[in-house]
């Protein structure tokens, strides 16, 4: 009987082992079969990808990013908010964590660890345990990169249940082994880093570390980054700021990983996993940080650039996901200045305007009658009330009630911040009708950049911009461009008008006759530099029908007015809206020696590998002469100089040592305040009013511009002044190298002069 078994037992396991064999090779085979044809995507079965070329520069959305000219990043512009860094920005703290969780055989695998695809098999297949990841990090850089996992890349055998899985790993272990071959370790993990999601909106480390802890990714410390390393596991479930115990026990697993692969002593370990988290968080929007106006307006501009500019390729740019570097002119210091000035002067001018409102609506009309149903007209000009009316048509009782439906809202407020309380639609739009709102702009007259920009009070709240999309009546502030007219055809500074009533006819027209702001005329006689000081309606009107509304028009638009401007001799008064923009850029060109350089702020723009793709340079063109424009600062000075001068309250400590011209506009109603302030290196303009005409001060000397506006410039100025790093001096404006022409020393003007007939009585008519 044994001799007849051995044999069969010997052909059974001869024959097994035989079959095993051709198993082993044929699946070993069909293996690297299968491999090869998902490498070229065989019959397009299997999905693509990526190319060497892909592999050599790989195409991931990166943040483009707004750089203000001291190096301040402003702002970014993202889909995904994600900025590069190099190794070298990383902490060593942050690549030992890194490794020693997610691949502690980094260093050693060739893109696919062997080891660690065993244990997954064993304990996965044959234990039925949970053998967690065995993806390396050149795996998951893969699929960060290349979004192996999206039904872009998948073919037709991805539909197949339990094949899909395979064919990704199976990609990621090609793309990962190519990537090893491209890159070092080194560009490996930073390329992992900058590519993955760390929740809270924020892609790549740098925007990470940035997001939770306000530092860059250097400064991140042991514990700090074990909370970044542990959101790799599931940003969402172990975030620190919404789940803080899952985080706390993640961060301490990954203290634990660096403590079992060396990177940490026990001691260490004990110390540091008993830590709490100590968070600095804070989401990236448009609404925070520094210049959120100015980002908006040059957000709109770039997108405009973009569709007018290819690539190099053909292919047109992604503002949100290029990466494009873009360098404002404005300054930061400066910036913020500005938005300090703004606010503080603000809040306690807007606490003054509600003493004054007390229980009355801050809404008149020219009679100061409360204007009925202001505010139900003012919501049928709302996204709320259009949505409400796509809704419920013409139910205006549903309308109503929904509009005076109470709900839990955020509101801005002066006195809290951030308020939380209970409003409804009707409620939130009376409070915020009562607010006041500023615009305010800085320009270097002479290069024409801008330096700083504030829009408004608050973006969160207050979405529209009042430095270049307001127009407003500027008042007063365009008495300078009549007297800029007088100073071009002859006048001196020194002439001499009397300030008496004027009656300006014009055929078709009724008769103008302008008073003075105070209602009263002296019956003195004034030089027409103490009258602009002043801001003297009477001789203002005077010197138009001198020259006429036409010459006037086109002296503005030749400074650099670009609003319409109707030619009526009440143009004198500023009575056509214009923007504080171009308000700037025209007095600009009195201290720019009478050249006219349009107010620009994007200085070059730079693709993502700091190659510039365009650089701008301001628009000069001759506006006046040299002379001219010398003595616009001259008579704008005289606010300063002149008894009774607008700007006289500005305080001694920035006029000592300092020549500075100003001008202040009040509309009707004081409707309007304006300022507008030079300097020998600095043009500022700032106008402070409601966001309707009708809400303003019933009082029209808290109303004016050199109450509601002034002190805006002047603590902006200070605050320049102050900061030595900046390099802004005080000291005179620059005087033409020629001897004047026109006399402005007034002794003797009035000895040479004889032109004594202009102080009678004026009776012509018509002189258009």
């Amino acid at each position: 009987m044994s001799n007849k078994t051995e044999p069969q037992t010997s052909t059974w396991v001869a024959k097994t082992i035989k079959f095993l064999w051709i198993a082993f090779i044929a699946g070993f085979l069909g293996f690297i079969l299968f491999v090869w044809m998902i490498s070229i995507n065989f019959l397009g079965l299997f999905g693509t990808l990526p190319d060497f070329k892909a592999l050599e520069n790989p195409d991931s959305e990166i943040a483009s990013e707004l750089y203000s000219t001291d190096g301040v990043l402003l702002g970014q512009y993202f889909r995904e908010n994600r900025s590069p860094v190099k190794y070298e920005e990383l902490s060593p703290n942050l690549v030992k964590a890194l490794i020693a969780t997610e691949d502690v055989r980094f260093e050693e695998h060739s893109g696919i660890d062997m080891k660690a695809m065993m244990r997954v098999l064993f304990k996965s297949l044959l234990l039925g345990q949970n053998a967690g990841g065995g993806s390396t990090l050149s795996q998951q850089t893969a699929k960060n990169l290349f979004k192996t996992r999206t039904d872009a890349s998948n073919g037709l055998l991805s539909k197949v249940p339990g094949l899909r899985m395979l064919i990704i790993k199976t990609k990621e272990w090609i793309v990962a082994t190519q990537l090893e071959k491209a890159y070092t370790k080194n560009e490996i993990l930073t390329l992992y880093l900058n590519t993955s999601d760390f929740g809270s909106n924020a892609f790549g480390i740098k925007t990470a570390a940035k997001t939770f802890f306000n530092k860059k990714p250097s400064e991140l410390t042991i514990q700090e980054s074990a909370v970044l390393v542990g959101l790799f596991k599931a940003p969402s479930y172990y975030s620190p700021v919404y789940n803080p115990d899952n985080s706390l026990r993640r961060r301490n697993t990954v203290l634990a990983q660096m403590m079992r692969n060396d990177y940490l002593s026990r001691d260490e370990f004990d110390s540091l996993s008993v830590l709490p988290i100590e968070l600095n968080y804070s989401v990236a929007n448009q609404n925070k940080g520094l210049a959120t106006y100015f980002r908006e307006i040059v957000k709109a501009d770039l997108i405009k650039w973009t569709k007018e500019n290819l690539k190099s390729d053909g292919s047109a740019y992604d503002l949100y996901g290029d990466g494009l570097r873009v360098y404002a002119t404005i300054d930061s210091r400066m910036q913020r200045y500005a938005e300090e000035a703004v606010s503080d002067h603000m809040k306690t001018l807007q606490a003054a305007f509600y003493k004054e409102m007390g229980t009355r609506d801050p809404w008149i009309d020219g009679s100061f009658r409360v204007i009925p149903n202001f505010i139900e007209d003012a919501v049928k000009r709302t996204e709320a009330y259009r949505l409400l009316k796509v809704r419920y048509g013409n139910d205006t009782d549903s309308i109503n009630l929904k509009l005076n439906e109470k709900k839990r809202m955020k509101v801005f407020s002066w006195e809290n911040g951030e308020l939380d309380t209970l409003m409804s639609s009707m409620d939130s739009l009376r409070y915020y009708k009562k607010m006041l709102q500023a615009g305010f702009m800085s320009m270097d007259p002479h290069t024409g950049q801008i330096k700083a920009w504030v829009g408004g009070l608050d973006h969160k709240y207050f979405k529209f911009d009042h430095v270049l999309r307001g127009k407003r009546q500027p008042g007063s502030t365009f008495k300078p461009f009549v007297y800029a007219a007088a100073i071009e055809n002859g006048y001196s500074p020194c002439y001499s008008v009397i300030d008496q009533p004027v009656e300006v006819y014009i055929p078709g027209q009724p008769t103008w006759s302008p008073s003075n702001a105070d209602g009263k005329f002296t019956y003195q006689k004034m030089t027409i530099r103490k009258a602009m000081a002043q801001s003297v309606n009477s001789i203002t009107a005077y010197m138009m029908k001198k020259l006429s509304p036409k010459i006037v028009a086109e002296t503005a638009r030749r400074l650099g007015i670009t609003s319409d401007l109707e030619e009526v001799p009440s143009l004198a008064l500023g009575v056509n809206d214009v923007s504080i923009f171009e308000m700037v850029g025209a007095f600009g060109t009195f201290v720019n020696k009478g050249e006219h350089t349009t107010p620009f702020y994007i200085d070059r723009i730079e693709d993502k590998n700091g190659n510039v793709i365009q650089q701008f340079t301001p628009k000069k063109r001759p506006a006046m002469s040299e002379e001219h424009a010398y003595l616009m600062t001259y008579m704008l000075r005289g606010g300063f100089e002149e008894g009774g001068g607008t700007s006289q309250g500005v305080p001694y400590s920035l006029r000592e040592g300092n020549e500075l011209g100003g001008k202040t506009g009040t509309t009707q109603n004081a409707s309007d305040g304006w300022y507008m302030g030079i300097s020998k290196d600095l043009v500022s303009g700032t106008w402070v009013g409601g966001d309707d005409r009708a809400i303003h001060f019933r009082s029209w000397i808290a109303g004016q511009g050199g109450r509601t506006a002034r002190p805006i410039w002047v603590n902006y100025m200070t605050k320049v002044y102050e900061d030595k790093s900046l390099g802004y001096t005080k000291g005179p404006f620059p005087r033409p190298e020629r001897p004047l022409s026109i006399e402005i020393d007034c002794d003797v003007y009035e000895k040479e002069s004889q032109r004594f007939a202009d102080f009678d009585y004026d009776t012509q008519k018509n002189d258009f």
